[in-house]
């Protein structure tokens, strides 16, 4: 398996919850198993995804990485490969802030919240 850390946005998670699953248009991947090496990947993407922020409204400018389990470390996946999704807890957050875990199931809870 391979350990994919996607960033994306908001909007962009909105679209791919609607989706058969997430886009991975670039990704991250963790030089090795080790933690440190896994949460450098995680705010790799983090940093990513706030490229992608410029512009958005209020309420929608929050970092998003998507973590994917897949067979490669290419080509399409689906929800079922969506191992937990990372959001800020607010609009602008710092970039040193750690990002909340959500679960799979419940991307369609954090969606509706905002």
């Amino acid at each position: 398996m391979t350990r994919r850390y996607v960033p994306s946005s908001l909007p962009r998670l909105a679209e791919d919850w609607e989706a058969d699953g997430p886009r991975v248009l670039d990704a991250v991947l963790a030089e090795d198993d080790g933690e440190e090496a896994e949460y450098a990947a995680l705010m790799g993407a983090a940093d990513a995804s706030a490229e992608l922020l410029a512009g958005l409204p209020d309420g929608r400018r929050r970092r998003v990485v998507v973590v994917v389990d897949s067979p490669a470390d290419r080509g399409p996946v689906t929800w079922r490969d969506v191992v937990a999704v990372h959001v800020d807890d607010r609009d602008d957050a710092d970039p040193d802030d750690d990002l909340a875990w959500w679960a799979t199931q419940e991307v369609g809870d954090l969606l509706a919240s905002l």
